[in-house]
C-alpha cells in the first residue's frame, strides 16, 4: 500500500476545512434565527412601514375580510 502524497493529503485537509466552513455557516444561520426571530408583529410592522394597508396585506395573504 503506497503512502499518500503531500498533495493528496493537502487536498483531503482542504475538503475537511470546506465541510467545516459549511457547518459553521449553518450554525451561524441558526444563531441569527434565535437572536432575531420572525414574529407576526414584526412582519406586520414592516409591511405597514412599506406602505401596505391592512386590506392589501390581507389580499396578498389570500384572506377575505
Amino acid at each position: 500500500m503506497a503512502a499518500r502524497t503531500a498533495e493528496e493529503r493537502i487536498a483531503l485537509i482542504d475538503a475537511k476545512i470546506a465541510k467545516k466552513k459549511e457547518e459553521i455557516k449553518a450554525l451561524e444561520a441558526q444563531k441569527q434565527k434565535i437572536l432575531h426571530p420572525v414574529t407576526m408583529r414584526s412582519v406586520m410592522e414592516k409591511a405597514k412601514a412599506a406602505g401596505l394597508t391592512a386590506e392589501q396585506i390581507a389580499e396578498k395573504l389570500g384572506l377575505e375580510m
